[in-house]
């Protein structure tokens, strides 16, 4: 997508970023201006020429104006010569003009930066899953070997018995979340701190227990981003090792559709749970004339919320494919971002899933973490939807993309595998203990956050590894 088509949308990032006092300073104002058009040296000018005290003042400001550069930038990191090069491994002879078609049809992401054509890191691969018109038959060869593993995962969770949360398939999971500093990112003595991904209790996990830990671990407290957080001070010429190993018992939880119908009740809208469940959360949960209207031609004349939820999921798993995603912390509304560029990742398409049923007043949230298996390990979001006589159900609606058409197309409507590793109830919260300076992923977490006492620190990694599972009988 080239600037003009995301224009729109990063003004609205840069709102939610300076907050209400965006026009207060004419500084700031242009500054947004210089964002929104792609002019990244004009930014840096203008910081530049703050004085100290201003600068200062303005810190986070600043700091977040920064970082969001640094982070497009490294999203947007392959010239056109590069990008040209590297498609023409997969599309040998393609032509200028069909490079142009592809651009226009969402294909290739690219973004004008400071009057230059940059390409996203990750366009490449995504092309190969975007266009069907050249890829059909490889896209529908991954599908079916993804189907066939969740044909298999869905026939055995459905043989299994439930609990009196319809939760089954219990397992005891050991594992391991290591983050890592490099050797001399900050002076020697200085104190680094780290917070860490942690399960929380949703029902489907339970029997949290920490086995060791690298340092003292604090849990958060009434925070969305459920974590451990622990102290280490830099030492010379050695990395800065955060090692945390952990327990916890996971299941998978089913409702069956016919099931959530016959239980069904009106909402109870005068609740504070189905306000706060149905209201507008900006700037990626939309509750607008936008989204109702859309929903709307979704749905039609439907009026059960259980049939309209799944009407939703059903239009989204099949116009919207999977695709490699931008740092999350630079797309200003994911909602509005799904829509302009025609695919999503996980997390994208819950959002807009969240804001489409709550523009319908069906009460919808956020839940994420990691899904695993024995030998592998990823990031994931799903979502939860409520519905009176039942109560809350998850619903993965990018999983339905994997078994659309199929046999199972709607066990992950209102069912979720307990593959899972949930450690967030919502995006965008603040971290407990305070973090003092802007995370790095500013809407999901988890990887983790590390910072030191004079900023946020962005080199490091982390990672998940799953040491065994066990069957609880």
């Amino acid at each position: 997508m080239n600037i003009k088509g995301y224009k729109s949308i990063l003004s609205l990032a840069a709102c939610t970023l300076l907050g209400t006092t965006v026009y207060a300073q004419s500084w700031k104002q242009e500054a947004v201006n210089c964002l929104n058009n792609g002019e990244f040296a004009k930014v840096e000018q203008i910081i530049g020429s703050l004085k100290k005290k201003e600068k200062k003042q303005h810190a986070f400001l600043v700091d977040s104006l920064q970082a969001m550069m640094s982070r497009i930038r490294n999203d947007f990191r392959l010239t056109p010569e590069e990008g040209k090069k590297l498609l023409l491994e997969k599309v040998p002879n393609a032509t200028d003009e069909q490079i142009k078609t592809w651009k226009e049809k969402k294909y290739l992401e690219t973004r004008i930066i400071d009057g230059k054509e940059w390409w996203f890191r990750k366009t490449i691969r995504n092309f190969g899953l975007l266009n069907k018109e050249l890829f059909a038959s490889s896209i529908i060869f991954d599908k079916r070997k993804d189907y066939n593993e969740y044909h298999e995962s869905c026939e055995y969770l459905l043989s299994q018995k439930a609990d009196e949360n319809n939760v089954r398939d219990w397992k005891k999971v050991e594992a391991t979340f290591v983050l890592e500093v490099p050797a001399n990112e900050i002076p020697n003595g200085k104190v680094i701190r780290a917070w860490i991904p942690f399960p929380y209790d949703n029902g489907r996990q339970r029997n949290f227990q920490i086995i060791s830990s690298s340092s003292a671990p604090t849990h958060s407290v009434n925070s969305l981003h459920h974590t451990v957080y622990m102290e280490q001070k830099a030492e010379k010429n050695k990395p800065t090792r955060f090692e945390m190993k952990f327990s916890y018992e996971v299941g998978a939880q089913i409702f069956h559709k016919g099931d959530i119908l016959r239980n069904l009740k009106p909402y109870n809208t005068q609740s504070e749970e189905y306000k706060k469940y149905t209201s507008q959360e900006l700037p990626h949960m939309l509750v607008n004339d936008r989204m109702k209207k859309l929903a709307l031609s979704i749905v039609g004349s439907e009026t059960n919320p259980v049939i309209q939820a799944s009407k939703i999921y059903d239009w989204i798993s099949a116009n919207y494919p999977w695709a490699g995603a931008l740092d999350y912390s630079t797309i200003p509304c994911m909602p509005e971002y799904v829509l302009a560029i025609d695919h999503g990742d996980c997390g994208q398409v819950s959002l807009l899933y969240i804001s489409l049923l709550r523009s319908l007043g069906i009460p919808a949230r956020w839940e994420s973490g990691w899904e695993f298996k024995a030998d592998w390990t990823g990031y994931h979001d799903w979502a939860e939807i409520y519905f009176e006589g039942t109560g809350w159900v998850p619903a993965d609606v990018s999983h339905g993309r994997t078994t659309h058409n199929e046999p199972f197309q709607d066990f992950y409507k209102t069912s979720i595998d307990g593959y899972r590793f949930a450690t967030n109830e919502g995006i965008g919260g603040e971290l407990s203990p305070k973090k003092k300076f802007i995370r790095r992923e500013t809407v999901d977490f988890q990887a983790g956050e590390v910072e030191w006492g004079k900023g946020n620190l962005s080199n490091w990694k982390s990672s998940l590894k799953i040491n065994k599972i066990t069957p609880i009988k």
